[in-house]
């Protein structure tokens, strides 16, 4: 069965639920989701995010200083670095040792990006956020999986500044998350592994804030273009798979 965008209301539930997938989930469902808290001793925010057989560690560390253009503004800053080791992917992947290939700095902008709707630079003072975000195996979504990660890592690292009285108050203003959308065969779906990743015709990245709000969408016509309501239908997947990841982080950080 073929998505239409003439299909609406119980014929789109109806194909939902008949089209499986590589890894037999329905095509509005997320892989599982596993976000383990504090993977790492260090004194800021850590985990490891299990998101399908994709893989993210992911650290949020303090530096009590700001970046030079922002000295003596009372303002600080995050940055973002985003890395995938060796042994990620199924043949070896070059170290990045001296300088990080295109894809890795265009993501590492986009974490950086994205964490910095979470943050007011004025409450966080002349301090500096690095975010890491290291991908130890890769099977699709590996931007989406370190956006929602190194959020996680944010939030914990800022709970333990607060104790700690690195921080006077917190700086945090929204909660952040991405999920990855996509056309396979003409048929939307949320959340693509490799496989599908591969094979999509129209490949989407949609970062959102909890208020419903979006951060960015990366959205691209791999093979093919698409429709306004092929648009409104990888959008509306988007919000919904970004609302059930936004509950895992609230259990992760409760944890």
């Amino acid at each position: 069965m073929r998505f239409s965008p003439s299909l609406k209301g119980k014929e789109n539930n109806i194909m939902a639920e008949v089209i499986k997938r590589s890894d037999n989930r329905d095509t509005e469902s997320l892989r599982s989701i596993e976000i383990i808290p504090d993977f790492t001793k260090t004194k800021g925010g850590s985990v490891l995010i299990n998101w399908g057989s994709t893989r993210v560690l992911c650290t949020a560390l303090l530096e009590e200083s700001t970046m030079p253009f922002l000295k003596d503004t009372g303002k600080g800053w995050l940055t973002a670095e985003y890395a995938m080791l060796p042994s990620s992917t199924g043949s070896r992947k070059k170290r990045e040792t001296s300088k990080p290939d295109g894809r890795s700095t265009e993501i590492k902008r986009l974490i950086g990006r994205s964490l910095r709707n979470a943050v007011d630079m004025e409450k966080l003072g002349e301090n500096t956020i690095w975010i890491d975000c290291d991908v130890l195996q890769a099977d699709g979504g590996t931007r989406t999986a370190s956006i929602t990660g190194a959020y996680t890592a944010l939030r914990l690292g800022v709970q333990k500044w607060l104790k700690e009285g690195r921080i006077s108050c917190d700086p945090l203003v929204h909660q952040i998350a991405a999920v990855s959308v996509g056309i396979v065969g003409d048929v939307p779906m949320l959340d693509l592994c490799y496989v599908e990743d591969s094979a999509a015709d129209v490949d989407m990245n949609i970062v959102m804030n909890e208020a419903g709000e979006f951060i960015e969408l990366q959205g691209t016509g791999e093979e093919r273009s698409f429709t306004r309501a092929e648009l409104s239908k990888l959008m509306e997947l988007g919000e919904k798979g970004i609302k059930e990841i936004m509950e895992i982080q609230n259990r992760a950080c409760a944890m």
